[in-house]
């Protein structure tokens, strides 16, 4: 790791340390699905904005237009969940599975996505913008991304970067 990178994650790692312990301006979590087991459970257009669903088992679990902004997603397991429309911006996910996910016209704006796959999962107007995600997820999603986010405009490939 860059020198220069070491204070910036040492700062994202304490502010997040903060959040979770409810002394940051974003701490205060809507609802706590942290090792929940929400597996088919539906969410469909919800708000839970500031929640944690750490480590749930959100398998085939149903989040269509739900607001999931500023959400800890860590090792969570979102295996053929139905997320067209969902709002993931500023989120953390690092370890989640999205294999086989419906992220048709989601928005993943500005959120970490580390160590997170996407294999088989449906991209199609996805907006990836400012996201940091793994090269190889980039590398993969770019075979077969398309489509327009019909909420930002962005471009789906565009926003991964990819040629």
């Amino acid at each position: 790791m860059l020198n220069i990178a070491r204070p910036l994650w040492r700062w994202l790692s304490v502010g997040l340390l903060l959040c979770v312990l409810g002394l940051g301006p974003a701490a205060i979590a809507v609802d706590d699905f942290t090792y929940a087991d929400l597996h088919q459970r539906s969410f469909v257009g919800e708000d839970l904005t500031g929640s944690s669903l750490a480590a749930a088992n959100a398998r085939e679990a149903d989040f269509t237009d739900a607001d999931l902004s500023e959400t800890i997603l860590t090792k969570g397991s979102f295996y053929k969940a139905h997320m067209a429309g969902v709002n993931l911006t500023q989120s953390f996910a690092d370890r989640v599975t999205f294999d086989r996910a419906d992220l048709t016209n989601a928005i993943i704006v500005d959120a970490i996505m580390t160590s997170t796959t996407f294999t088989e999962a449906i991209i199609e107007g996805v907006d990836f913008s400012d996201t940091i995600l793994d090269r190889y997820q980039v590398m993969k999603m770019c075979e077969y991304a398309d489509g327009v986010n019909p909420v930002t405009g962005v471009v789906t490939r565009d926003s991964l970067g990819c040629r």
